[in-house]
């Protein structure tokens, strides 16, 4: 019995034995098949991705939101907090704004002289008054710095004087006798116009008008304000010019004063 000898490899589809390690050895540096194939199952390597612009920005927004509600809330609580305060402590004290009055005002002295040419005018004035400050309020204790007075007519500035400080207590009045106002000032065009103007509807007469500008101190029990400024204006008082050296006797019954409050903040004061 003879043996049979079986070929190495396949025979090709053209007739010619097909290597496996043909292509291999013929091309060395060809590629792999194996490198082509994908593990379904492998994970990708991980690559760390950068943080979204547009979240930085959202959580930005968010915080400068909640920062902005929190602070518009502990706003309205204080507001609020101040506003109960206030309202108890008017229905426990029932404050009032003090008083003034001027019983009586002469006039010593009310000159306008002009220049031969008329190029300047020259006004001098001597005011003598009585002013009363009352204290309206039965838990309240008023502490005056001095103040400062000031005389006009028709808006046409006068002269000025001063009181000095002094404290009311409850429901307590003083009188401050032979206040003097004084003034020597030049004056311009218009206000020469506007004083003759004045003078010559009075007959003889001047419409006065008395400021009067403070700083005052407020005592609440044992509880002390800061300094809060007032101006009292008190208006409708007349009086004649003195022809002589004799003193006239102004007007002061139709007189009245207003207590307004001067509070500053910066530069402005309302």
């Amino acid at each position: 019995m003879s043996d049979r000898v079986f070929p190495s490899s396949k025979p090709a589809a053209n007739g010619t034995a097909t290597n496996p390690n043909a292509n291999a050895t013929a091309n060395p540096t060809a590629p792999s098949n194996k490198s082509h194939l994908i593990n379904p199952t492998a994970r990708p390597p991980y690559r760390p991705q950068p943080h979204s612009r547009r979240y930085r920005s959202r959580n930005g927004r968010s915080i400068c939101c909640c920062c902005f509600f929190w602070s518009f809330i502990i706003l309205l609580l204080l507001i609020l907090l101040a506003a109960i305060a206030g309202a108890a402590l008017y229905i426990i004290y029932r404050p009032h704004r003090p008083t003034f009055s001027i019983p009586s005002l002469r006039i010593h002295r009310l000159n306008l002289t002009t220049s031969a040419d008329s190029s300047s005018s020259h006004l001098s004035t001597l005011l003598n008054l009585t002013i009363i400050s009352k204290n309206p309020n039965s838990h309240l204790t008023l502490f005056y710095d001095s103040l400062t007075i000031s005389s006009f007519s028709n808006d046409v500035f006068l002269g000025n004087g001063t009181l000095p400080a002094y404290s009311l207590s409850k429901k307590n009045e003083t009188s401050f006798r032979n206040v003097v106002i004084s003034g020597s000032n030049e004056l311009d065009a218009d206000s020469v116009n506007s004083l003759r103007s004045d003078l010559k509807k009075q007959s003889g007469g001047v419409t006065l008008k008395i400021q009067l500008d403070a700083k005052v101190k407020v005592k609440m029990g044992g509880l002390k304000t800061k300094k809060v400024g007032i101006r009292v204006t008190c208006e409708g008082i007349k009086g004649a010019v003195p022809k002589g050296k004799s003193p006239t006797a102004a007007v002061t019954t139709g007189s009245k004063c207003k207590v307004d409050l001067r509070i500053k903040i910066w530069k402005w004061t309302f």
